[in-house]
């Protein structure tokens, strides 16, 4: 059992020789231990300035990152570079650990040692970002920099005086404002820290009671597998915040069952799909853009997670009526060894696992921090986790949670990293402003021709970017356009988000959509297409956040009510109708009506709009969902007194 668990920590590679393998392995445990100790003690006890806490951070993860990947290349000449490359990613933390007073002293204005530091930070940057993200953001970060030195170039209103690379290096080395920006600081406070939370948790086997307990709750009823793989999904994903992840965990358990019950592989891919995107939505945890956001509008977290908390709950509704609905179209069968006994079993024997999840929520109701509440969480894990032997952690398995956590942050912090430059040199040039007004322009003064624009951007940055980079360079360039036409600042930046988000199941990109295709061996964009149907309150939804802020508990308790109200018949409506079945096979006028009346009852003005027109529209729209229920009703009752 030791052997096998020791064998774990190894980084799997076909090129390294063993002396080699093992180096490489213990030192990138090291890391990890060493990068976990830093976020809990900067989390819990603070007392680190922000530029020598993040600096130290990225430091460390690129220096891991460099090893990881260098581990992989087959040449040895490119591994010696790349554990050279380990060795310059470790210089600027404590560079400006070491210089940190003498900086201030003199302003944060660079000498000749800091352009060299910074020099060497921009090759990592670029490596780094170029491995674990792709092209799309090199290209955004090069662009960058070529602006902010030849601006003077430019001519008009948005070219500039141009910066040297001493200014530059003040900016981005030397404070706040760049590579060690509010993005990297998210990084390094919340989500490492959650990531690690959720590891704990996933080891102790928390995640395995989130799936007994959606069994129970859905598995007698038919298509429960694809009720299970929904509810379960989502329980979980609000732990890691990974469509992909999610997908990876639940799906090798939920798709094979969802196809042993009927389910077709391209169906039971696509429910997978959309319900592991759920997680990215689903409060405590969500993704990592919704800490960003926190930071970014400066609100608690606590506050963007409770007003992401209805959103994600119609968006839940609407897959679990979708999933219902698409079992009964195909009449498939019940998980019969499901059920209420599965739930009081495991409610009996593990519902203690659930400590630390009420644990971190208690603790943040209480008024603890976020990241003081993820630390007392974890440390909730690890008392209860002896209580039995089935749940008992060693401590190669908080290694193994330590190492999986920082593989997991790789493409994150490398994300954020180049963000913190794009974004640094946005507000340098004060082209982020003049962008701005430009899309305002281009949307003619019209908020609704803005969120088209911003929908569109929102999409097609999710495609090439990770969500957390899409939200940063969005909220920096598009939300205060949004704002300036009267939006509120919480609902523009949650629009954002969840646009960013939808490319985990839309093609061409549809990452957690082909996982879920991988497994269940049908077409990747046929699953895609599949997820999308499922899951496009993702679509819908956001539009809400502009004339019904009230879903966002925005606003008086009237407003808030009737939104959700609103907001929640229009969701039935429209799964329904998209679904094309309820008791029988729906004609396309019938969808069609069902659609039609979400749309009137979702009607694009104030939820507590009481005018005469208005109301009219939102009546009628609730008459015709209601008729048209009624009229189904009695042609199932119909059908089945024939067939009796």
């Amino acid at each position: 059992m030791e052997q096998t668990s020791l064998k774990s920590l190894l980084l799997t590679s076909d090129h390294l020789g063993r002396k080699e393998q093992l180096s490489v392995s213990f030192l990138f445990s090291i890391l990890a231990i060493g990068i976990a100790g830093l976020v809990i003690y900067g989390a819990y006890y603070g007392g680190i300035t922000a530029l020598l806490l993040r600096s130290s951070f990225f430091s460390l993860v690129a220096c891991s990152a460099m090893m990881l990947y260098g581990s992989r290349y087959k040449t040895p000449i490119v591994r010696v570079v790349f554990y050279a490359l380990a060795l310059v990613a470790l210089i600027p933390g404590p560079y400006l650990w070491n210089s940190y007073i003498d900086i201030i002293m003199r302003g944060a204005m660079s000498i000749p040692t800091d352009t060299w530091v910074f020099i060497a930070l921009a090759v990592i940057v670029f490596i780094f970002v170029r491995i674990a993200v792709g092209w799309a953001l090199v290209v955004l970060m090069a662009l960058a920099f070529l602006y902010a030195h030849f601006g003077y170039l430019i001519p008009g209103q948005y070219g500039h005086g141009g910066y040297d690379l001493n200014r530059l290096t003040s900016t981005l080395l030397l404070s706040t404002e760049g590579v060690y920006g509010v993005p990297m600081g998210v990084a390094v406070e919340y989500i490492f820290l959650f990531g690690l939370f959720g590891a704990i948790l996933t080891k102790i086997g928390t995640g395995e009671v989130f799936v007994d307990i959606a069994r129970g709750l859905t598995g007698r009823v038919q298509g429960g597998p694809g009720l299970s793989a929904a509810l379960s999904s989502a329980l979980l994903g609000s732990l890691n915040g990974s469509a992909v992840a999610n997908v990876v965990t639940t799906g090798t358990f939920t798709i094979p069952l969802m196809k042993r019950v009927g389910y077709s592989p391209k169906l039971a891919g696509a429910i997978e799909a959309a319900a592991s995107s759920a997680g990215q939505i689903m409060p405590p945890v969500m993704g990592a853009a919704a800490f960003l956001m926190a930071e970014m509008i400066g609100i608690p977290y606590a506050e963007v997670a409770l007003a992401a908390l209805v959103p994600a709950l119609l968006y839940i509704l609407a897959l679990m009526i979708s999933v219902r609905l698409e079992a009964g179209r195909l009449g498939l069968e019940r998980d019969n060894e499901a059920g209420l006994r599965l739930l009081m079993e495991t409610l009996k024997a593990k519902s203690y696992l659930l400590l630390p999840l009420i644990a971190l929520v208690g603790l943040m109701i209480a008024g603890k921090s976020p990241t003081q509440a993820a630390v007392l969480g974890i440390v909730v894990g690890l008392l209860i986790s002896p209580w039995k032997a089935s749940t008992r952690i060693n401590w190669v398995d908080l290694i193994q949670s330590c190492k999986e956590t920082l593989l997991n942050t790789l493409p994150i912090v490398a994300a954020v990293a180049s963000a913190g430059v794009v974004i640094g040199v946005l507000n340098l040039t004060g082209m982020g402003l003049m962008v701005s007004g430009l899309i305002i322009e281009l949307g003619d003064g019209n908020l609704w021709g803005v969120l088209l624009l911003t929908a569109l951007a929102s999409f097609i940055l999710g495609m090439g970017l990770p969500t957390s980079a899409a939200y940063l360079l969005l909220a920096v360039l598009v939300a205060p356009a949004m704002t300036q036409l009267g939006m509120e600042t919480l609902s523009a930046h949650m629009f954002i988000f969840y646009f960013g988000l939808v490319s985990a199941i839309t093609p061409p990109v549809a990452l957690a959509a082909y996982a879920a295709a991988t497994i269940s061996g049908a077409d990747a964009n046929e699953t895609a297409i599949e997820s999308m149907r499922l899951g496009f309150v993702k679509l819908l939804v956001p539009f809400l956040f502009v004339t019904m802020p009230g879903v966002l508990l925005i606003g008086d308790s009237l407003s808030i009510t009737m939104a959700i109200f609103l907001a929640t018949l229009a969701t039935i409506s429209m799964s329904i109708g998209f679904s094309g079945w309820l008791g029988t096979h729906l004609t396309m006028v019938q969808r069609g009506g069902f659609i039609v009346a979400a749309l009137l009852i979702a009607w694009p003005e104030a939820a507590a709009d009481f005018s005469t027109n208005v109301i009219t529209l939102r009546v009628f729209g609730m008459g015709l969902l209601i008729a048209l229920g009624v009229y189904l009703g009695a042609q199932c009752k119909k059908i089945r007194l024939l067939s009796a």
